[in-house]
């Protein structure tokens, strides 16, 4: 039994029956079963049907983003916010998916042989999509969009903390008119997933952390089917001596704040110039401090709780380890005393990488910020980690960011932004932040495979 929990009161929200093993496994076999099918459905029809959705999508926004914020603990304007924004990223996939998966003729011969060579893109079958919690319509809607639309069927596993909204992207879809066994959700937390990678499944789509993806590559590499992994990231921004410090300050607060820190590309790490590093630290712990904490349904809340209460434990070991080797803890730090899942909002300053906030993913609202002499020193810190999801540079001056961001080994880079994503740009990592990409026609392409056709027409 699948107990759901709200994390900012702790009162109970439902009980639901996990998929077992033999769940699991019929609804794989109905999957592979309708998706035939599916993929000989006009891609005309499969357009009119994500256009549907997102129409319901629309007039349901409100109890969606109730839904989202009782289970997570997101504040219910970040919920709104999530839904409004996955307009943009439907509107992408309607616009892309039919020119970025039409037939591609590469050759015709003009000797008389008649040769034709043609590309034609063909789904991969069946796809588990293992799905995060944090941001369950943007995160989600990267792999289940571009899969249906494609030809595949999904078997879609929410995270157990965002079940409830699993649940409700399944109503939406199947009202929309897509057929129940083309898109199933499969309800349940490790055991659960576990038991789906066991099916005869084409490819697996996780978004999660490092261990938990390396688990999931691991568990099917003999079966050779397509893996895609975004995986978690210590996300750095440099602010440089030549800013705006108190507009920079609150630019990057709100990069690593929002949604409590829980944010895959949420600033993790900060670099200032030492020139500029005091003023800018008082800037940023004042920002902070303005933030409201409180309870996620009220609109002026800025910071709900977390969806994990082991998280907390975890943001208490990255605040006593750092305190312990000599960084000072300008705010916050500890539990909120009360019901919920709360953690006071932590600013560590005299940091260096000998320290756990600085190297290892905290996922919640915290963050250390260390001086640095120069661009160059930046750079080297920037890259001293073992994940390589997104990095930032401030600065007026394009020309510098660019310098600084080439030499980052990242997947996304930020010039006076960070934490957002795109859905036309790559969504992908180095390193231990993941393999493969999403989003943008190279995210579309993911969900296909090319079959080469050589064609003469006189033998």
């Amino acid at each position: 039994m699948l107990k759901l929990v709200n994390p900012a009161t702790e009162e109970a929200l439902r009980e639901l029956d996990e998929d077992d093993r033999s769940a699991v496994a019929e609804k794989a076999a109905a999957a592979r079963r309708a998706q035939p099918a599916w993929a000989r459905t006009p891609i005309r029809d499969r357009l009119e049907v994500v256009r549907r959705f997102a129409s319901l999508l629309s007039e349901r926004k409100e109890t969606l983003a109730r839904t989202l914020t009782s289970e997570m603990g997101k504040p219910i304007r970040q919920s709104r916010n999530e839904l409004t924004a996955m307009q943009g990223r439907i509107d992408f996939f309607l616009d892309h998916t039919e020119r970025a998966i039409a037939d591609e003729i590469v050759h015709e011969s003009d000797d008389g042989a008649g040769l034709q060579e043609r590309i034609r893109y063909e789904p991969l079958g069946v796809v588990a999509n293992i799905s995060a919690w944090n941001y369950p319509y943007f995160v989600g809607s990267n792999v289940f969009l571009p899969a249906l639309l494609t030809g595949n069927t999904v078997l879609y596993k929410p995270s157990e903390h965002a079940t409830l909204t699993g649940l409700a992207i399944a109503d939406l879809f199947h009202d929309a008119g897509l057929p129940d066994d083309v898109f199933i959700p499969i309800v349940g937390a490790g055991e659960t997933g576990s038991a789906l990678l066991a099916q005869d499944i084409d490819a697996v789509f996780f978004t999660g952390s490092y261990a938990t993806g390396r688990r999931i590559a691991e568990s099917v590499a003999s079966r050779l089917i397509r893996v895609q992994l975004e995986l978690g990231g210590k996300d750095p921004a440099y602010v440089c001596d030549d800013v705006d410090v108190r507009a920079a300050a609150a630019a990057v607060a709100d990069g690593a704040f929002y949604n409590a820190g829980q944010s895959c590309c949420a600033v993790e790490r900060i670099y200032v110039h030492q020139r500029i590093a005091p003023a800018f630290i008082d800037a940023f712990v004042n920002e902070v401090r303005g933030f409201v904490v409180g309870d996620p349904t009220d609109d002026a809340t800025y910071l709900g709780p977390l969806a994990r209460r082991e998280q907390l434990a975890v943001l208490e070991e990255h605040v006593a380890d750092a305190t312990r080797l000599g960084a000072r803890l300008e705010l916050g730090g500890a539990r909120r005393e009360g019901r919920g899942y709360y953690f006071q909002p932590a600013v560590l300053t005299g940091v260096d990488h000998r320290m756990r906030v600085m190297r290892e993913e905290s996922f919640g609202p915290i963050i250390g910020i260390q001086a640095v002499a120069d661009d160059a020193d930046a750079i080297a810190q920037m890259n001293d980690t073992e994940y390589g999801l997104t990095a930032a540079v401030y600065t007026p001056d394009r020309a510098r960011a660019e310098r600084i961001l080439e030499q980052v080994n990242a997947g996304s880079a930020y010039w006076n932004c960070c934490d957002r994503v795109s859905p036309r740009l790559p969504w992908s990592g180095r390193k231990h932040s993941g393999i493969g990409s999403t989003l943008s026609v190279a995210g579309i392409r993911a969900f296909v495979q090319p079959k080469a056709w050589h064609l003469r027409g006189a033998c």
